[in-house]
């Protein structure tokens, strides 16, 4: 039996939920269908999706794996409907987002340029805040949509998300230092090394509460809300730094390299998507949007 797009749609609602019921009440339909069509979605594959608990469900390894594929294949679909749009159809109107300073240069900038290029009679206007702010901007509707890291959300029940990336924490160290001689390193050998800490959004927090784990307080070298800052310092030798992978890059602006090692053990992982007002109507311009975050994240 192959899958079919109804059980993607209700496996991408269930991801971005982290609950049936919440899939269910997104997809205005009943829980048992969505449990049924997720349960047949794993027999077609052979593998978990999903771990189930009490409070919910909690995406697996594989089921991360595969979010990607039918975020892009729905977005496929979309991309297919909207080809068929006649010029007459062609969207207008003003367009208000909101971006965290984690995401804006490294996520918001290729989706706003393929809208732009697809919708150019539409006017943006861009807000860079904080997840708190933007959450509390766009329930009072203030705001179209946001592009922000998801994992944190602190108003699930009045906001909608889809899910663009998944991006698991890296080791950042200067070239030369003793762990890159590693291709995995412990969590544990990380105490006591000097610390880079990078103040946005959970990033802190997430670090403080891994190396806290162990029984030791992380030595911090820095803190700074600059992500090219971390580069520099990491770079010259400062410190050390976990921070997601979609914003590493291997040199700093200064022509230094920088080496990234995996780190064995259980690592929190940093959710980044497209985030609007639940129960809302959208409109046009902020549904071409979604369609065009939906469509890059596919081709990452």
């Amino acid at each position: 039996m192959a899958f079919t797009i109804r059980q993607l749609r209700y496996f991408v609602a269930a991801a971005e939920s982290g609950t049936v019921s919440g899939a269910a009440l997104a997809l205005s339909i009943s829980q048992s269908a969505v449990t049924e069509a997720i349960r047949d979605l794993e027999l077609d594959l052979g593998v978990q999706l999903f771990d189930r608990h009490p409070r919910g469900l909690d995406i697996t390894q594989k089921g991360h794996q595969f979010l990607r594929h039918a975020q892009g294949i729905l977005s496929s679909i979309a991309d297919a409907r909207q080809a068929l749009a006649s010029d007459a159809e062609r969207v207008s109107g003003r367009l208000h987002i909101g971006v965290t300073s984690l995401v804006a240069g490294y996520v918001l900038s290729d989706i706003l340029a393929r809208f732009r290029r697809a919708n150019p009679a539409v006017e943006v206007t861009a807000l860079e805040d904080s997840g708190d702010y933007l959450e509390h901007l766009l329930i009072g509707g203030e705001l179209d949509v946001a592009v922000m890291v998801t994992s944190a959300l602190r108003d699930r029940m009045a906001l909608q998300t889809e899910i663009l990336e998944v991006s698991p924490y890296q080791l950042w160290l200067p070239n030369g230092h003793p762990l890159t001689e590693a291709t995995s390193v412990a969590i544990e050998d990380l105490v006591g090394e000097p610390m880079i800490m990078l103040r946005l959004d959970e990033i802190e927090e997430a670090t403080r509460s891994l190396l806290g784990a162990f029984g030791a307080r992380p030595r911090v070298a820095f803190r700074t809300r600059s992500v090219e800052a971390v580069r520099s310092l990491v770079a010259t030798g400062a410190g050390i730094a976990l921070l997601p992978e979609l914003v590493y890059r291997r040199w700093s602006l200064e022509g230094d390299r920088i080496v990234s090692r995996d780190v064995s053990g259980t690592l929190p992982v940093v959710q980044v998507g497209v985030v609007w007002r639940k129960g809302a109507p959208l409109s046009a311009p902020a549904r071409e949007f979604i369609r065009a975050a939906q469509s890059q994240s596919a081709q990452r």
